[in-house]
């Protein structure tokens, strides 16, 4: 039976393309590409008419599943809700293992990016936080330390 063989990637639109691109990148993921899109071919596979937008892939650097950021200049983006909490309907967050926890939270708290509630730990083998990044995306943040 025909089914899918792999997820290739997650796609996140965002307000500003510079500012969540260097979110991530901060956080250790790689830059694999930028273009702008445009044209039938993506006005029909996305559903809106006449749409511009720029992407930037993004991979973390075990080249597992990738990260696409778009933003659109037309149409307009259409906000969200900046402070979604994890029950409401839609994608909720992101996840990434880390190699040290504290230190990265500390780093981001330094950007003005604030934890969703504090740094939570499973038995003895993970220790968890949720920081709300640009546009109100949550990563979650995970370190394994059995």
């Amino acid at each position: 039976m025909p089914g899918i063989q792999r997820l290739d990637h997650v796609g996140i639109t965002v307000a500003d393309l510079d500012v969540a691109t260097a979110f991530f990148v901060g956080l250790g993921c790689e830059v694999e590409g930028r273009m702008s899109m445009s044209g039938e071919f993506v006005d029909t596979v996305i559903g809106l008419p006449d749409s511009r937008s720029e992407i930037v892939m993004l991979r973390a650097p075990d080249g597992g599943v990738g990260l696409e950021l778009s933003s659109f200049t037309h149409p307009e983006h259409k906000p969200g809700s900046p402070a979604a909490m994890s029950n409401e309907l839609g994608l909720r967050n992101i996840a990434f293992q880390v190699d040290d926890l504290q230190a990265i939270v500390d780093r981001l708290a330094a950007d003005g990016y604030g934890l969703v509630g504090g740094i939570g730990q499973y038995e003895s083998m993970w220790r968890m936080a949720y920081v709300r990044g640009p546009d109100g995306i949550i990563v979650a943040l995970a370190e394994r330390i059995d």
